[in-house]
């Protein structure tokens, strides 16, 4: 079997196996397949997904290997895998319990709207996938690897985690869940940790970076930090 094959098998596999876990951890606890918000989640969660999988098989596959590579070594982001893996069963559990004791009234409005800016994360995340070669789930500094100060690289340093965070805050709204909000929220300070632990590794190890950091002052979102 040749290393492509492996690859999208790899992806492939990757992929439905977090949907089905996805859709386990909500529609088990809210007891019927009838939840349309959870239904629009994995819609705009895993079509996006499945195209920029293909996009990266076809043009960047070095990179869709990157993607889908997540050991980390260092003990700081194993935690905070962890921990964003306790946030994301949690939050969807309550979701789902959510939905079938009725907790929480969300405007229809506020769940098309948070599906909206969920999207526009996406869009955010493809871009700068599209700019950032040398992208990795795990937190690694590799050979001939170059700082990017271009794009979105040029308004924050780390805009991958700003997108996520958009697609984190949206997920349980899009649910339909105050309550689930809540539980998603916690993501802020772990991808705060995320983050200054990837510092410490970048302006020791990659060329260029600590000079970055004088240039540009804002991690995460402008003007706030």
């Amino acid at each position: 079997m040749n290393d492509k094959i492996k690859l999208l098998l790899a992806a492939t596999t990757k992929a439905i196996a977090g949907c089905v876990i996805m859709g386990l951890l909500i529609f088990a606890p809210a007891g019927t397949l009838s939840y349309q918000g959870a239904w629009l989640l994995l819609a705009i969660l895993f079509i996006p997904m499945t195209v920029m999988g293909i996009i990266m098989f076809v043009k960047s596959p070095d990179l869709l290997r990157r993607r889908l590579a997540n050991k980390e070594k260092r003990s700081t982001q194993q935690s905070v895998i962890k921990l964003s893996g306790l946030i994301f069963i949690a939050g969807f559990v309550i979701a789902g319990l959510d939905y079938r004791w009725g907790w929480s009234d969300v405007p229809q409005w506020v769940v098309y709207g948070s599906a909206l800016l969920f999207l526009v994360g996406y869009a955010l995340y493809g871009e700068v996938m599209r700019e950032n070669v040398w992208l990795s789930r795990t937190v690694r500094v590799e050979e001939e690897q170059e700082v990017i100060t271009t794009g979105l690289y040029g308004i924050v340093r780390h805009p991958m985690y700003t997108a996520t965070l958009l697609m984190f805050l949206a997920m349980p709204l899009v649910l339909g869940s105050w309550w689930a909000g809540l539980i998603f929220a916690l993501y802020i300070p772990v991808i705060v940790r995320r983050i200054l632990d990837e510092e410490k590794l970048l302006r020791a190890e990659l060329k260029g970076y600590n000079d970055y950091c004088l240039k540009l002052r804002w991690r995460l979102i402008p003007y706030i930090w």
